[in-house]
């Protein structure tokens, strides 16, 4: 049995114009859903950040833990919650006061936008090769009528080459625009580093004016420490 390469082609074909579309609107989701994540966890600006600071240290000042625990409980931004998971720990002394913030800052933010970034990454990675795919499909197809051994009308060749050049020009203009995405939310991740990476500094230099010094064995599982992001991604 002859395998009939004119429908293979339409059909693979159509097949890769429906995953380029998929590609496209996963790679647009995930852009705006790593933007949405940023907004959502740092301040407006640095201002903004020093002024929750001065509040945080007032309290503090006055020994009022419980309440800088709550106003940061119910504030879902990255530092507002490692200031409640600092003060909730604030016995374990400094130093390991900085690794545990850090690691959590690490694990719970930027943890969800490292997996929101790999699957951009993936998409512009796969739609250029999903566009060759259909440049291959469609030069298959070009080539099996030629190989009839009858005289083609070039007219209908004309579905082969424009599924041959419209999926390469699919693939790029998905590609393009997520390389310039990638490389503005990168900006947006190491500023969001560099702001909540001197609150923290801050907050340990308040901790310090307020007597937290003493180092105590760390708390058992279950204990305080406990995951205080919560996240808006699913």
């Amino acid at each position: 049995m002859k395998l009939d390469l004119t429908s293979v082609t339409y059909y693979l074909g159509n097949a890769d114009y429906a995953a380029l579309a998929l590609v496209a609107v996963w790679g647009a989701f995930c852009v705006v859903m790593v933007l949405r994540r940023i907004s959502q966890t740092r301040f407006r600006s640095e201002a903004a950040q020093e002024e929750f600071l001065s509040r945080v240290e007032e309290m503090l000042q006055r020994q009022e833990f419980d309440r800088v625990i709550a106003e940061c409980e119910s504030d879902g931004r990255a530092l507002p919650q490692l200031v409640r998971l600092a003060v909730l720990n604030r016995r374990l002394g400094l130093q390991r006061l900085r690794t545990m913030l850090m690691e959590r800052f690490q694990r719970d933010v930027l943890g969800e936008l490292d997996y929101r970034l790999s699957w951009i990454y993936t998409v512009i990675k796969s739609a250029p090769m999903l566009g060759l795919f259909g440049t291959v499909l469609g030069m298959m197809g070009a080539f099996a009528k030629l190989s009839g051994g009858e005289k083609v009308d070039p007219t209908q060749l004309a579905d082969d080459i424009s599924l041959a050049l419209v999926t390469t020009a699919i693939g790029l203009a998905i590609a393009i625009p997520l390389v310039l995405c990638t490389a503005s939310v990168t900006t947006r991740i190491r500023q969001l580093e560099d702001l909540v990476g001197s609150g923290l500094t801050r907050l340990l230099e308040i901790l310090r004016s307020v007597g937290v010094r003493s180092e105590i064995p760390l708390p058992p599982p279950g204990g305080s420490a406990e995951r205080v992001f919560r996240s808006d991604l699913s």
